[in-house]
C-alpha cells in the first residue's frame, strides 16, 4: 500500500462558526462546503488548498470521537488522511502486517469518500484516516 497523496488534514474545533471565521478573515480561505455527519457525531466545514482539503470538526454529541478528543486533548490536530487506490486492499494488508486498525471494513465519509481509521497505537500516536473516492453509480 502506497498513499497517492495527503487528502485532508482533521482539526478538532469547539466551535465551528469561529473556527471557520479564523480560516476566512485570516487566512483568507474559503469554506466552500458544511456536513453533518450523524455517524461520527461531528459537522465538518472544508477548506482546499490546492489538492488538500482542511476539515474543521466540531462534535455534535458529547459521547462522540471528537468530544472525547477534545476534553483530552483540546482543540487541534484530531488526524491526517492519506488517499489510497484500494481501501480495503490496504487494510488487509495492514490488517496482515499486525497493524491495530479502528475500522476492519471501509465505511462511508464526508464527500463522497469510503474511509478507514488506523488506531495511532501502531501509528506513532497520530490518528490516521485511509480515504477512497466512492465510486458512485
Amino acid at each position: 500500500m502506497t498513499p497517492t497523496h495527503i487528502e485532508h488534514i482533521g482539526i478538532a474545533v469547539r466551535n465551528l462558526e469561529s473556527a471557520i471565521g479564523f480560516y476566512e478573515r485570516i487566512l483568507g480561505l474559503k469554506c466552500h462546503k458544511i456536513e453533518e455527519l450523524p455517524d461520527q457525531k461531528v459537522r465538518a466545514a472544508f477548506f482546499r488548498i490546492d489538492r488538500i482539503t482542511i476539515e474543521l470538526l466540531e462534535p455534535v454529541d458529547n459521547d462522540g470521537p471528537v468530544a472525547r478528543f477534545l476534553e483530552k486533548k483540546g482543540e487541534g490536530m484530531h488526524h491526517i488522511a492519506f488517499a489510497v487506490d484500494d481501501l480495503e486492499k490496504s487494510l488487509n494488508e495492514m490488517g496482515e502486517k499486525g497493524i491495530r486498525l479502528i475500522d476492519t471494513v471501509p465505511r462511508r465519509g464526508a464527500g463522497c469518500m469510503d474511509i478507514a481509521f488506523i488506531h495511532p497505537e501502531s501509528a506513532g500516536g497520530v490518528l490516521v484516516e485511509l480515504c477512497e473516492k466512492r465510486n458512485e453509480k
